[in-house]
């Protein structure tokens, strides 16, 4: 069994989706309704920069998901291939769950990027800049990022945000906190703490007016039923179901991503081939997480082609 996934923010980078846009009609259809729905020239600031905008979250967000979209419309077009021919699950990592979303048909491309465009901005107004922050604790797992986390925070907010694998755990919240979060790591047997280049504290209580944001836009723009099952972060387990989908979506905003576990899950419910789609973010990290298993990472067109031909 085969799962496509999604990488999250920080995947970007300037030049991203141009080699996809030169070479077919299929990814620049998707670059320009991206643009008509947002009334921006997004896939311009993704081709040329500069950086300092691109990497904006409200523009991180809907940049990332529509590269990984190009990709499989792509895959889709020029390799013959249905998503749900080919997936038995999707998955993806934070503003990966609504490009997954997208390429399992419960999201319109418009649609998906209206919601990444407003939970970008919507994130980033919970928090003013610099009271917030987020670190990566390398050589942890979970418990240890847990014990540290709650030693830390001395009343202030300090939580596990992303348990990505085996030996990497990210923190979250205020600024004060992960500092002293980051200066500890080695009372509690970990190996590294790095502060991550981010300009809010993702994924920790902090986020609540971003998850009311997220409450009254997929009110208004609802899911359907996905093609395909979605892993979800905030549970590590499949659903299907819109109503659950959108709730759990609406929790993603300020709780952990569980992506271990979610790899973990799959692995069992028998996936044995991870793909994917639009960054090299992810595989890794599957790869440290469940090592029998196959990982792909689809980017450029000879990745589309040499998947193509082995699926």
């Amino acid at each position: 069994m085969r799962a496509f996934v999604f990488p999250g923010q920080g995947s970007q980078k300037v030049g991203m989706g141009a080699e996809l846009a030169g070479a077919s009609a299929a990814a620049r259809e998707v670059f320009q309704e991206i643009d008509d729905a947002l009334g921006q020239h997004l896939f311009a600031l993704m081709r040329d920069g500069p950086e300092d905008q691109l990497t904006l979250t409200e523009n991180a967000q809907p940049a990332i998901m529509a590269h990984a979209i190009a990709v499989l419309r792509v895959l889709e077009r020029e390799g013959g291939l249905a998503l749900s021919d080919k997936a038995g699950f999707v998955a993806g990592h934070s503003l990966g769950e609504y490009t997954a979303l997208c390429a399992a048909g419960a999201f319109t491309l418009a649609d998906t990027a209206r919601l990444l465009k407003l939970r970008g901005q919507a994130m980033q107004a919970a928090v003013p800049v610099g009271l917030g922050a987020m670190c990566a604790l390398l050589g942890a797992d979970v418990d240890k990022a847990q014990g540290l986390a709650a030693w830390a925070a001395q009343g202030e907010v300090c939580e596990v945000a992303n348990d990505n694998d085996p030996g990497q755990v990210v923190l979250s919240g205020h600024r004060a906190a992960i500092d002293r979060a980051v200066a500890a790591v080695k009372d509690f047997e970990i190996k590294r703490g790095v502060l991550l280049p981010v300009s809010a504290p993702f994924h920790s209580t902090l986020m609540g007016p971003a998850a009311e944001a997220m409450l009254e836009a997929l009110e208004r723009t609802p899911p359907g039923v996905p093609g395909v099952a979605l892993y979800a972060n905030v549970t590590a387990e499949p659903v299907a179901d819109p109503v659950e989908i959108a709730r759990l979506l609406v929790r993603q905003v300020t709780n952990r991503v569980r992506w271990r576990e979610s790899v973990l899950a799959m692995a069992g419910a028998g996936v044995e081939h991870f793909v994917e789609l639009g960054g090299k973010v992810l595989t890794p990290m599957i790869a440290r997480t469940a090592p029998d298993a196959q990982t792909t990472s689809v980017v450029s067109m000879a990745d589309i082609e040499a998947l193509a031909k082995q699926l």
